[in-house]
């Protein structure tokens, strides 16, 4: 390639890339003034919309709850004591014969007078047992008490024999020193 057919040149490069620096920045600057505005008014339709959606919420509750109380005390009235009248009957006929109606399973095995007199035995037998328990602990420790006292003095005895040997078996040793005799 000769040098007239290419016109380029590192200058024409370098003011080229300026330029289009330069347009670059104009278009990022143009595109932030023309996008500023419609962010604020993008923004006021948000807040307006929020506040709208917020209004309507509270209407239709407005609009429904009355509607609502309505529907309940209908029900209430007439489909409650029906449905209640109809499961009454249903006990009424599962029900086995001989039993009170109210009092179901472990509360009509335990009256309150059946458990205030098994909580008196009980406490009876309670009772009767620390007693027992109190005797015995007596007995048994003055029963202790008096075989101390016995072979305390059996023991007494026993050690002034022993003495009684062990002098005797010195003697007979002759080295003068006390020799345990086996037993």
């Amino acid at each position: 390639m000769s040098s007239l057919t290419t016109s380029r040149t590192p200058r024409r490069i370098a003011a080229f890339s300026t330029r289009a620096k330069e347009a670059a920045a104009q278009g990022v600057h143009d595109a932030r003034e023309w996008a500023a505005p419609r962010l604020e008014d993008g923004a006021d339709a948000v807040a307006r919309a929020k506040e709208a959606a917020a209004q309507g919420v509270h209407d239709a509750r407005e609009w429904a709850a009355p509607r609502l109380d309505d529907a309940a005390d209908a029900i209430t009235a007439s489909v409650a004591p029906r449905v209640s009248s109809a499961l009454r009957s249903a006990a009424g006929q599962v029900r086995p014969t001989g039993t009170q109606p109210g009092k179901a399973g472990l509360r009509r095995l335990l009256g309150w007078r059946w458990l205030l007199g098994a909580g008196a035995v009980i406490a009876a037998a309670g009772a009767a047992a620390a007693l027992a328990m109190r005797r015995r602990y007596a007995s048994a420790t003055a029963e202790v008490r008096d075989d101390a006292d016995s072979s305390g003095d059996e023991l007494a005895a026993g050690n002034q024999a022993t003495a009684d040997d062990d002098t005797a078996s010195s003697e007979v040793n002759g080295s003068g020193r006390v020799s345990k005799s086996r037993k």
